[in-house]
């Protein structure tokens, strides 16, 4: 295919630019702990890209959203949208320059390298051409709960399938099955090996992670982002409206549908990095794996942007889980509501963050408690959440690049499962990927696709590897998957010169709980499967 002219490679990513990613920044009190434990399979979603941009275009997207959002996490002031922009525009300027790079060539067309959560919302005005297959678990929109049972996927514009075999210790390279996911689908989850747990389904190529919430009578399920980086929870109202006219083909709630739902008054207005929202709170009936919160108070959206109301928008909404602290609805979350209505031990959300190319469809995310299933018990560590605001950042010993350290000391990482890379100060990330085996300039890091290099994180003097293979996250050239990759680190200055934000590149590597009654974090090694 012949490569797009700059100037409409331009106009067409102006045109599905969206400045930021999700996080809110309204604060609220937090809640003591009760009795019980919850556990949800995560599921993995894919949605189909046809917008002809380049990766690089999209990793961009994906590292200004970053930005932005962590300046609404610390109240700094945010990029503007000039400064963003101008990113983007850089960046094209590389692309037009290098040969090879253009966004008309067939890896451009199917590849990309997300950062951030949400980034399905980039080609919000691209109709998608998936089509979802029926299969054994697949958890229909508004329709009845399955049994979650995993190795099926919706197709985007190929086939993703499963038994595929889990990682050996070496790396070949880009695995074809992660390649393939990049055009969008989602991998379902295997049922939970612990109570009060949910399956958490895959999006794309571990670009994000939902569960599936039965609500309202009779109760009719929703796909929802599971979100450590926000605190609030809402779904799409029965009147919801966008720019494109209504919102789009997902499952929406109100009177209509459900005959326990309660409507308020009460207005709410959420704004992420990649979108808004506004509403107003209700109560209705939620269940969680089998626990059930009634009137449940939490936001329904009379209106969406564009980035959450398209029909390629997977998900129905979100549901935040940090601290109430941060809700703009000024509601608790449902975990300290489980808590607070004793269904559940204490306000904890433990989280097992799945990994596509090992085919193991094992995400979960358990509510109370720990899944002793998922780690290995003396490897726990439990340490302080450093953050005032509500999100969850804990204070990092040491990162060490095989067995030596860097001699980056006093950094922080803000543990956000709605982020897909690593977000690190320019100056640190240039240092880590050099030691590598990497390069970066201004606008990005890349990585051999074959690195076998090993980087660790260190909290409370436990060490936690990074599989090479999550370091390495697409091929700069899709039909190269043993050349060039874009890097699971990427530079960017979110917050102070010591802080990162650390998505889901590290945490498909560790076992990760939160505590809200406590304010702590919990990390440990993933058991063998």
């Amino acid at each position: 295919m012949a490569p797009l002219s700059f100037a409409l490679l331009l106009v067409t990513c102006l045109l599905i630019f969206t400045p930021g990613d999700a996080i809110p920044t309204h604060r609220r009190r937090q809640l003591q702990s009760n009795s019980g434990m919850v556990t949800m399979t995560f599921k993995r979603l894919h949605v189909p890209r046809s917008v002809d941009l380049h990766p690089q275009v999209f990793l961009q997207q994906y590292i200004n959203r970053g930005s932005k959002r962590l300046a609404r996490m610390t109240g700094r002031e945010e990029p503007s949208d000039h400064v963003l922009r101008s990113e983007l525009h850089k960046r094209l300027y590389l692309l037009e320059s290098e040969s090879g790079l253009h966004s008309g060539t067939a890896a451009a067309v199917q590849g990309s390298s997300p950062s951030k959560r949400y980034w399905t919302g980039l080609a919000a005005s691209v109709v998608s051409n998936s089509t979802k297959e029926p299969c054994n678990g697949t958890v229909a929109r508004g329709g009845t709960v399955g049994n979650g049972m995993g190795n099926c996927t919706t197709t985007g514009n190929g086939t993703v399938t499963g038994g595929g075999t889990t990682g050996n210790g070496t790396n070949s390279g880009v695995s074809p099955i992660d390649i393939q996911a990049s055009n969008g689908g989602v991998t379902l989850a295997k049922p939970p090996t612990a109570n009060d747990s949910l399956g958490l389904n895959i999006e794309a190529d571990d670009v994000a992670y939902l569960a599936t919430i039965p609500i309202g009578t009779p109760p009719r399920n929703f796909s929802l982002l599971m979100d450590s980086g926000s605190a609030d929870f809402w779904v799409a109202g029965e009147n919801c409206r966008s720019q494109l006219g209504g919102c789009g083909n997902h499952t929406t709630l109100g009177s209509q549908s459900s005959n326990t739902f309660v409507q308020s008054n009460q207005q709410f207005q959420v704004t992420y990095g990649s979108g808004a929202v506004k509403g107003l709170l209700c109560q209705d009936n939620i269940n969680i794996a089998g626990l059930a919160l009634t009137n449940h108070t939490f936001g329904v959206a009379t209106a969406e942007s564009v980035q959450f109301a398209s029909t390629t928008t997977p998900f129905d909404g979100l549901m935040g889980l940090a601290q109430s602290t941060l809700s703009q609805e000024k509601v608790l979350t449902p975990v300290e509501s489980l808590a607070q209505n004793k269904l559940i031990q204490a306000p904890i959300t433990s989280f097992k963050i799945p990994r596509l190319a090992d085919q193991l469809n094992d995400g979960e995310i358990t509510f109370g408690g720990m899944d002793p299933t998922k780690f290995v018990s003396n490897t726990l560590v439990t340490f302080p959440n450093v953050n005032t605001q509500g999100f969850w950042e804990g204070a990092m010993d040491a990162i060490t690049i095989n067995g030596t350290s860097t001699g980056l000391t006093g950094r922080t990482a803000i543990l956000d499962t709605g982020t897909t890379l690593i977000l690190a100060p320019p100056a640190d990330a240039q240092q880590v990927m050099q030691s590598l085996g990497g390069a970066c300039d201004q606008q990005q890091c890349t990585i051999p696709c074959t690195t076998q290099a090993s980087l660790a994180l260190s909290f409370k003097n436990a060490s936690f590897p990074i599989d090479p293979r999550d370091l390495a996250v697409l091929p700069v050239d899709l039909n190269n998957p043993t050349g060039a990759c874009t890097a699971g680190i990427q530079p960017q200055q979110i917050g102070a010169a010591t802080e990162w934000l650390v998505g889901d590149v590290f945490l498909k590597n560790a076992y990760f709980s939160t505590n809200v009654a406590t304010n702590q974090i919990s990390l440990a090694k993933l058991a063998t499967p």
